[in-house]
């Protein structure tokens, strides 16, 4: 797939995605200072990268319109989001900035931040567990796989380990990643696959392609804390020292985190070969891989 056809379906998924989570937490309540927290956070951009393999996947798996796949999609992205909100309160990062913006907490205290991200959760399952396009049995698959990508073995777990358990050691922060960052991405195409209908070989195929493009991210993003420029990540460069945290950016070299991030690309895009015959997925690989935000 060359870079044009990849762009085009990638902005294809994307407008689809904008626009479902542009229609979330619009009513008009008492509690609408609570919508507007949520959709703050929500609606600040971000590649989308979550939903979009979710929706790559079902399309791969055979859903014959993968726009039924949306609700479970954007719950995966309503998850993510809550975990940022969370990630940048006082009491763990404690940032300023998130995507060039001012953090929620920032703009609406800490109490609606963290009742933000309270909300964020639950409506993500009920987003699955009400999806027109899924029946109930694969609307009861996704919601168990994200609930265990986010949960106390998964997501959760991982901030546990990076904020109460300071890793040092390779082995120690490739397990952070694993669980922090890959068992979500994994989550998303595991739970593409299931609301596409699809089992057995490509759902392994797609944890394999999650947690390694999940560690290639992750590294990546240690090394933008290094080398990248804060206008364009978003957010202040060398925060990671400043907090005292050691990254792959510590323990190898700038050729050797992106030798890392080339091998994980490798491996994730070897093991879901077979079904991406387009080459969309290998794409998104590459282009993750080089990305500077």
């Amino acid at each position: 797939m060359d870079k044009q056809e990849f762009q085009q379906r990638y902005d294809t998924y994307r407008r689809e995605i904008e626009t479902y989570l542009k229609g979330l937490f619009t009513d008009h309540t008492a509690w609408g200072d609570l919508y507007e927290s949520m959709r703050y956070s929500l609606l600040a951009g971000g590649k989308r990268i979550r939903p979009a393999l979710a929706l790559e996947f079902a399309r791969l798996a055979g859903m014959a319109d993968w726009r039924e796949a949306l609700p479970a999609a954007c719950a995966v992205e309503l998850v993510h989001t809550y975990s940022l909100i969370h990630d940048d309160l006082p009491c763990m990062d404690d940032d300023d900035l998130r995507r060039g913006k001012p953090t929620n907490h920032k703009v609406y205290g800490e109490t609606l931040a963290v009742l933000a991200g309270d909300a964020l959760q639950p409506e993500a399952f009920r987003l699955i567990l009400t999806a027109p396009g899924l029946d109930a049995g694969r609307r009861a698959a996704c919601a168990l796989t994200l609930a265990q990508a986010a949960g106390a073995d998964g997501m959760v777990a991982g901030q546990v380990l990076d904020t109460l358990h300071a890793p040092r050691t390779r082995q120690e922060l490739t397990q952070v990643h694993n669980l922090k960052t890959g068992a979500m991405i994994a989550g998303a195409c595991r739970l593409g696959v299931q609301a596409g209908g699809g089992d057995g070989d490509l759902l392994a195929a797609a944890e394999v392609y999650g947690r390694e493009l999940g560690l290639a991210f992750q590294i990546r993003d240690d090394l933008l804390d290094v080398v990248g420029n804060a206008d364009t990540f978003g957010k202040p460069i060398g925060s990671d020292a400043e907090e005292g945290k050691v990254t792959f950016a510590d323990l190898l070299s700038p050729e050797g985190c992106q030798k890392e991030v080339a091998a994980c690309t490798e491996r994730a895009v070897a093991a879901v070969a077979p079904w991406d015959t387009d080459g969309f997925l290998a794409a998104l690989a590459e282009a993750l891989a080089g990305r500077d935000h």
